[in-house]
């Protein structure tokens, strides 16, 4: 069964220096029919304006990915680590027993646009940690990138949860496919251009949650451009 979450009814957040779409209940916007999906606790699509961002703040027994699709994110934390995040750069911060950080654009003239992702850990009381990679456009052109995951395989970003991240940038026409095991979920969001998942239509900023399928099967439809896609396997 695939269930659409479509773009236009997701809550939103227009700060001014900040315009933030919600796929699940976060903050001020509550929906009882989308609060998560399995482990999958939060998708926010961010564009914060040059020079401004969240100040220091705090989390607990969170795993938080952030996924730069444009411009630069500068973070910086409690641990001591800090950086400026870019396209292809992907981080995953345990939150665990607590941590404490900022996140501002630290352009004086381009919009940083993001995902915030979030998932609950297996176990709370973790200790906090902190890793990044950069994945490549050609790491994720017409092929299923593993971005995170419960070992660190590939590669890829290491979760304290069952479950798997992988992007995708998709040209018109190009069919990649994941098959899973029977009991599993899968979401597949859209970030850019527009595809198709075992044949249901989706466009740019919607999501999909599948269930009772073992497989899927995207296409990028965007015409004449590359289509850049995100598929969560979860336990």
């Amino acid at each position: 069964m695939i269930v659409l979450r479509k773009s236009s009814e997701r809550g939103h957040a227009d700060h001014g220096w900040l315009d933030s779409r919600h796929t699940f209940s976060f903050a001020d916007y509550h929906d009882p029919d989308h609060v998560q999906f399995g482990a999958l606790r939060v998708i926010n699509e961010d564009r914060v304006q040059p020079g401004r961002g969240f100040g220091t703040h705090g989390h607990r027994d969170m795993e938080i990915i952030s996924y730069v699709v444009s411009g630069a994110l500068a973070h910086a934390d409690s641990m001591g680590e800090s950086a400026i995040l870019r396209p292809g750069d992907v981080q995953r911060m345990t939150a665990g027993t607590g941590v404490r950080h900022s996140e501002s654009n630290p352009s004086s003239g381009e919009a940083v646009h993001f995902l915030q992702i979030w998932i609950l850990p297996r176990t709370p009381g973790l200790p906090p940690g902190y890793e990044q990679k950069h994945f490549s456009p050609r790491d994720k052109k017409n092929r299923l990138c593993l971005v995170a995951s419960p070992e660190g395989r590939d590669g890829s970003l290491t979760l304290h949860q069952d479950a798997r991240l992988f992007a995708a940038i998709l040209e018109e026409g190009i069919t990649v496919t994941h098959e899973t095991r029977p009991g599993r979920r899968l979401w597949v969001q859209v970030v850019s251009g527009a595809c198709t998942a075992n044949g249901v239509a989706l466009s740019e900023g919607d999501g999909a949650a599948i269930t009772g399928e073992i497989q899927v099967a995207l296409t990028g439809t965007a015409a004449s451009r590359e289509s850049e896609i995100l598929l969560f396997d979860l336990a």
